[in-house]
């Protein structure tokens, strides 16, 4: 029988450092940490649209705009129109908010990018400036791209 070569690991060791190895480096990788956040915030409202009903609309969330000035507002309507779109009613979403599709679309974006870009920093830890300034100017785009509509419609009010 073989003797163990000193300092070798078995396979099961070697996962479990590399898990260890993981977990070590989320804990001291901001960038890994805020991706982490990211991830579960925008996992939180996809699953507060699939729970919450439109037919029963019971949002517990309300438009506080339209509390106060018994006006609709250009976000009215957006919990509604993520619910419809998560069970697949895309043409219903649209009358509930037209800009619904093209906020939930910056969601699923940000979801997708936030693991993609995540594991290629896992990966490729020397591009991690290069992954970071990518991230940061797509994630600019596409929020102006997205959000255009509630800007301007800011800008508008307070004028």
């Amino acid at each position: 029988m073989r003797k163990p070569i000193p300092g070798s690991m078995t396979p099961w060791i070697r996962i479990n450092n590399s898990f260890s190895d993981l977990k070590e480096r989320f804990k001291r990788e901001p960038y890994l940490q805020i991706n982490l956040i990211l991830t579960g915030v925008i996992l939180l409202i996809f699953i507060y649209s699939g729970f919450f009903s439109p037919a029963k609309d019971n949002y517990p969330v309300v438009c506080i705009h339209e509390k106060l000035t018994g006006e609709l507002c250009i976000s009215c309507g957006l919990s509604h129109s993520f619910s419809l779109i998560v069970r697949g009613r895309i043409s219903e979403a649209y009358d509930w908010n037209i800009y619904g599709l093209r906020v939930f679309i910056f969601f699923a974006a940000q979801l997708l990018m936030r693991i993609v870009f995540s594991v290629f920093y896992i990966k490729y830890p020397g591009s991690g400036k290069q992954l970071i300034t990518y991230d940061i100017a797509v994630s600019i785009l596409l929020f102006l791209v997205s959000f255009l509509p509630y800007i301007e419609w800011i800008f508008r009010s307070l004028s």
